[in-house]
This record gives structure tokens, sequence and C-alpha cells, in this order.
């Protein structure tokens, strides 16, 4: 039996209908990200929006919010962070914004209360970088892009 370790978040509403991140089942590593707009968004064909959440999130340090696109979203409506994989800093208190690109070849409005995009906490421990003469072998050596045979 897996335990699950909770972490605590602090989460403040800066527009009256906010909702906080939610997660839509038991097993969920990604919360809802919520838009709060007021009113409809239009998204043109390969163009990109702002999309508030009226949020601000707390991070605690140690750790980041990693802000991915919902898949249903991505792959049915072609509405993506621009940016791919948007983070939150622990030390950020603003609103928390995605940006979604409209990757299809339609117009895509976005509607107050839409799910946008998920959020993940995730621990970040702090990497100490020190200059080496050597690496060491590995079986990949300098391989790149592709070089696995995948």
């Amino acid at each position: 039996m897996h335990c699950m370790r909770e972490l605590k978040v602090n989460v403040r509403k800066l527009r009256a209908g906010a909702r906080l991140p939610a997660y839509g089942s038991g097993g969920a590593a990604g919360a809802d990200l919520f838009a709060r707009l007021g009113a409809t968004v239009s998204i043109p064909p390969g163009g990109s929006a702002f999309i508030p959440t009226g949020l601000a999130i707390a991070i605690p340090p140690g750790y980041a919010g990693l802000v991915y696109a919902r898949s249903g979203l991505a792959c049915k409506s072609g509405l993506a962070p621009a940016n791919k994989v948007g983070v939150i800093d622990s030390d950020y208190r603003g609103e928390v914004m995605v940006c979604l690109h409209n990757h299809s070849g339609e117009p895509r409005d976005v509607a107050d209360g839409d799910r946008i995009a998920q959020l993940v906490v995730a621990e970040t421990p702090r990497a100490e970088f020190s200059e080496a003469e050597d690496l060491g072998e590995t079986g990949r050596g300098a391989g790149g892009f592709g070089s696995t045979g995948r």
C-alpha cells in the first residue's frame, strides 16, 4: 500500500469567484487550474492569450509549481501552455496566469471557469554546480537526440 504525503499549499483568491486548484480523481498527479475571466476570450489559430486564474499560490520553499497542459484540452482543442511547462517559483506571489497557445486551425474560446491547465507541485532540490574536467564514462556517452534507438 502506497502512503501519499500531503503538502499544505496556501492559496489567496485575488478575484471574486476564483476557484482553488482541484484534483479530478484520487490518483491525479495534477490539480486543475481554472480560468477566472470577466468575458470569454477567443484565441485565434496560431495565437496565444494570457488567461488569469484569479489566484496567488505560495509554493513552499524546496518545491516548484509546474503548470502542464490538460491532455483533453490539448488533444481535442489544440490549447496548451505556450511555454510547454510553466514554472511557479517558491518566492513568486503574483497572480498565476497561463499563456495558452492555440495549435489548431480554428479559433478557440476560453470561458470563465474552464479548466485550462494542471498544476503539479514537485520537490526541487537545489543543485550545486561545479566545474569538472572529467564527467565520467557512461554507456551512452555524448550520444544526442535519437542515439538510444528509441
